[in-house]
């Protein structure tokens, strides 16, 4: 069976987790919740705190070896936090190294900018973190899924459906020599 980690703190987008995670479970897949802390992290929803979710695992008893694939959902407060945990970037890098999908939207690739693995990438995110990811050297796009070598982005809950498709069909190709950090 295919294991898929979600990695998250408090403050992600509710529907940015629980919709990939309905779509990798709908496919007879597992979907771990992986953070910082044990215990469970709560969402952010239209524009307030939303529910609580139970943590699986944290980053330092997650290993990616473990793991088909990784996504991160968005949010503000949740990046910014993950982005600033060394553990969570060494979780990130990780899964580019072994060549495995990793899926972004909205704030995520924030993350992905600290774990020094968007460079030379084609990819979209939430408008407001443009700037951030081609200063990192990215060729953002506006569009509400591209697919770069494994690495798969979204903009904003709108694009869930699209997002969801692009990550399942990147599960099931596997791992990808071109993927890289």
């Amino acid at each position: 069976m295919k294991k898929i980690a979600i990695l998250a703190t408090n403050g992600f987008e509710e529907s940015e987790l629980t919709s990939p995670k309905e779509a990798i479970e709908n496919e007879g897949w597992q979907a771990d919740i992986v953070s910082l802390k044990p215990g469970s992290i709560k969402s952010w929803k239209d524009g307030n705190w939303g529910e609580s979710f139970n943590v699986t695992l944290t980053v330092e008893e997650g290993l990616a070896k473990n793991y088909n694939a990784l996504v991160l959902p968005g949010g503000v407060m949740n990046p910014d936090n993950l982005r600033t945990n060394e553990k969570a970037l060494q979780f990130i890098r990780d899964f580019f190294k072994q060549g495995k999908p990793v899926a972004a939207i909205c704030h995520g690739p924030w993350s992905l900018i600290n774990a020094n693995v968007v460079e030379g990438r084609t990819m979209t995110s939430y408008p407001s973190i443009r700037k951030d990811l081609e200063n990192a050297g990215v060729n953002w796009v506006d569009k509400e899924v591209v697919v770069d070598e494994a690495l798969v982005t979204s903009r904003n809950p709108n694009d869930l459906p699209a997002f969801n498709s692009k990550l399942i069909e990147e599960i099931k190709e596997g791992k990808h020599e071109h993927q890289h950090a």
